[in-house]
Parts: structure tokens; sequence; C-alpha cells
């Protein structure tokens, strides 16, 4: 594969990709991304990622630079030259560049970037299965998780007590114990027979694996709330997992050192995966 970026209209190698000193994405945080899977070579559920990337944009008043029709064209044509099979395609737009000021001058023009990086085709969960815990903790972010930004400090500080916990990701819950999601996962639990996750707000990014597992469900008829969870009700879910587009959907067996269930990944959740599957390998539809 050949790492290629592209830069506003231009392919480059990732080596020779540079962003101007004066982006306001590097001195403010001023931007938004998105990260979309490459699945035999193609874009997995390509325009949900961009009518997300579309909404996020205008919730921060920066004019998308291309119509959605010229960044999915754009997209194909990275990574067809970058020969990537599986992988993801990473994508930021930010205000631009402009002098140092926090009020941005009127007539600054969008940047954007693009770049793809490969993996090795993804093992089924169920196939490769290694027990997976979380740890709790405040949700300290900011009031508009629902966009896409790039602001994204507390969410490292929240997964980094994680790592140094031995866990591999962290539930956040804000004052009152309201779960709302993990620092880069939604959160789904089996609580009294039902599925509940927290409901689209400006608490939760909306994710897109969410959505694909929220349709599965509702499809197939599996009982289901868009309800929120409260810290205390996960000491006696029967399952629980994250979702999201870079670990797909995983099945956590610890939470805070208590032991979800000895059955692992649990009837439902197994369930998911192997319908989620079916949807990567286009047996459903993708998107």
């Amino acid at each position: 594969m050949k790492n290629l970026a592209w830069l506003n209209g231009s392919i480059c190698d990732i080596s020779e990709a540079k962003v101007p000193l004066e982006d306001r994405g590097f001195f403010f945080g001023d931007g938004v991304y998105e990260v979309i899977k490459i699945y035999n070579g193609k874009p997995f559920y390509l325009f949900p990622h961009l009518k997300r990337l579309q909404n996020s944009t205008s919730a921060i008043e920066i004019d998308l630079p291309y119509t959605i029709e010229e960044i999915e064209k754009n997209i194909a044509d990275l990574i067809e030259k970058s020969e990537c099979q599986n992988g993801y395609i990473y994508m930021q737009i930010t205000r631009g560049c402009a002098e140092r000021d926090h009020l941005p001058p009127a007539d600054i023009k969008p940047s954007m970037i693009m770049y793809v990086r490969e993996f090795d085709a993804p093992a089924s969960v169920l196939d490769n299965f290694k027990p997976a815990s979380c740890i709790t903790l405040p949700d300290e972010r900011w009031l508009h998780c629902n966009i896409k930004s790039v602001n994204l400090l507390p969410n490292i500080l929240a997964r980094k007590k994680a790592a140094k916990a031995g866990a591999v990701e962290a539930i956040l819950y804000r004052p009152g114990g309201v779960v709302t999601e993990g620092t880069r996962t939604n959160i789904f639990a089996v609580i009294d027979g039902k599925v509940r996750t927290h409901p689209e707000s400006n608490l939760i990014l909306s994710g897109i694996t969410r959505s694909i597992v929220i349709d599965i469900m509702r499809k197939q008829k599996i009982s289901f709330l868009e309800e929120a969870i409260h810290v205390e009700e996960l000491k006696h879910a029967s399952e629980v997992w994250t979702a999201s587009s870079g670990i797909e959907i995983h099945p956590i067996s610890i939470i805070d050192g208590r032991t979800v269930s000895e059955d692992i990944p649990g009837p439902v959740c197994r369930h998911l995966i192997e319908e989620f599957q079916k949807i990567i390998k286009g047996e459903c539809y993708n998107g």
C-alpha cells in the first residue's frame, strides 16, 4: 500500500503533507473530523459519515470547502491511488489559517485534509475474543459531544486513566450518575432483559456503529430502549458492550473490577457481532 494524503485538493506522500503553522486546528482545536473504515477497498457506511461531518461543520459554523459529492469522489480517488484494501481514512476540516486571534477573520478559508492507513483484515471478535475490562469515570467533557470536534483532551486523559488501571476503555458518567458513553465508544447494556443505550443528545456522539446496532435490533425485533443508564445499573447488567467504527462491537467482561458475566460474549452481543460481520462482508446493506 502507498501511504498517501490528500491536502486541499492535492494528493501527495503522507510524509510530504504539511499544514501551515497558523492553522486554527493547531492553535485552537478549531475543527472537526471523521474516521471511516475501509473494508475490501471500499469505505464503510460512507454517506452517514459524510452526513455527520456536514452536521459537525454546520454546528460550529464552518462552511464545507467541497460538496458532499466532491468529497465522496476525492475519497474514492485517494483509496484507489493508495491501493488500500483494509484500513481507515481520517478526515479533518479546520476553520483555516489566519493570524492567531480567538475571533477568526470573516474571509477565512477552511482547510481540509485526509489520509489513509492500512491494517490487516480484521478477525471476528468471536474467533479471537480476549476479556476486556472498563472503569467508570466522571464525564468532564464539554456539552456539545454530538459535534465530532478535534478537542479531545478530556477523552485522552480518561483513556490514560483507564490504561493505567489495565482497562481498555473508560465508561463516562455525568453528575447524578447518568452514563453517557466511552472515551471513543458508545455503550450498550442488557438490563432486566432489555438492551439500553443513551439516547441521541448533545451529551453523546451519535456513532455510526451505534446506528447500525440499533438498526439490526429494530429489524430483528430485539427489545431495546434508547434510555439513559445509571452507573449503578451497570452492576446488574447481564451484558455490556462497546461500539465504534474503530473496534466495531466488543463485549466487556469486567467493569470496575466486577465480572459482568461468565458468558462472554453474551447471547445478544454475540448475535449482533454475527450480523455486523454479515454487513461487512456485503451480505447486507452497508450504507
